[in-house]
């Protein structure tokens, strides 16, 4: 691989006029030796590289230690923070920033949850302990627990809901899932912590672990999940977003700037051993969202 190459591979939003300059001003180095050329690099090699201005979206970078064991951690993650690099982050990233602000330099991500979502995320210590526990996760996790603030009052009090989830070849938005005849088997327990007006705070007991499982089956139960953007009002906010047509009132409809769901507990069987860890650091928009519609977070 060509050394600009893997710069851009590990800086996706960096421009290619960047790299010339990171070249031509010597700020590149393979093994401690300066590099001005875009030279072949090779497995092993060090590379360190230095950019003067360097600018990524704005993130809530506020993570928090949960709960630590031998091998593994339980984190806080804010919403709108990804968790590992996207086509826009790569610095300020949740396992980057565990791995530079705890002793955990090399810590790994043992599941994820999407950039909306805030809560609860494992990790382990190192990379091995990381291949040793993935293959393991779901014997791991034994219960998980999300809290969502959804549009309207259920007309049920529990409900234990399972479905196929697919995706459709017509829709619009790609990447949602719908409720189908055919698909993944998923399914969710959930119950009515408490309604206000036309709001209710739902609990939601994760049975299966598909991509969008909660947010697609609260929809399809009639249920969005407030300031969801692709499945509350039949998702709009994305699509206008992909064109570039946001306006003030379509932030408005929206409500919060990011879905309210939250990883709220997990229940722990490290090897024989159980741990259940809650995480209660809801986010600003939860909070001010419960406050505004009479809601007790």
């Amino acid at each position: 691989m060509l050394l600009k190459t893997y710069i851009e591979f590990c800086m996706p939003t960096i421009e290619l006029s960047v790299i010339d300059e990171i070249l031509l001003n010597s700020q590149c180095k393979i093994d401690g030796v300066v590099v001005n050329t875009n030279t072949e690099i090779k497995q092993g090699q060090n590379i360190c590289w230095s950019v003067v201005e360097y600018f990524e979206p704005d993130v809530d970078i506020n993570w928090k230690l949960l709960w630590e064991g031998d091998e593994i951690l339980a984190v806080h993650k804010p919403a709108n923070l990804p968790v590992h690099k996207t086509t826009r982050n790569v610095i300020n990233t949740l396992v980057k920033l565990v791995q530079r602000e705890s002793n955990f330099s090399d810590a790994h991500l043992l599941h994820r949850l999407d950039l909306d979502t805030s809560g609860i995320v494992l990790l382990t210590k190192n990379k091995e302990q990381a291949q040793y526990w993935q293959p393991k996760l779901a014997a791991l996790m034994q219960k998980k627990v999300y809290k969502a603030i959804v549009y309207g009052k259920p007309n049920w009090q529990e409900l234990d809901f399972e479905c196929f989830l697919n995706t459709k070849q017509d829709s619009d938005i790609r990447c949602k899932m719908y409720v189908c005849d055919t698909g993944k088997q998923s399914g969710t327990f959930f119950k009515v912590l408490q309604t206000c007006g036309d709001y209710s705070i739902i609990e939601c007991h994760l049975k299966t672990g598909r991509k969008h499982q909660l947010r697609a089956h609260l929809a399809h139960l009639g249920h969005p999940i407030v300031g969801d953007k692709i499945y509350a009002n039949n998702g709009e906010y994305y699509l206008k977003r992909l064109n570039d047509e946001i306006t003030e009132l379509d932030e408005l409809k929206l409500k919060t700037s990011h879905h309210l769901l939250m990883a709220y507990e997990i229940e722990l069987d490290i090897n024989g051993v159980e741990q259940l860890i809650k995480d209660e650091h809801y986010s600003p928009q939860w909070i001010k969202f419960c406050n505004e519609v009479g809601l007790k977070g």
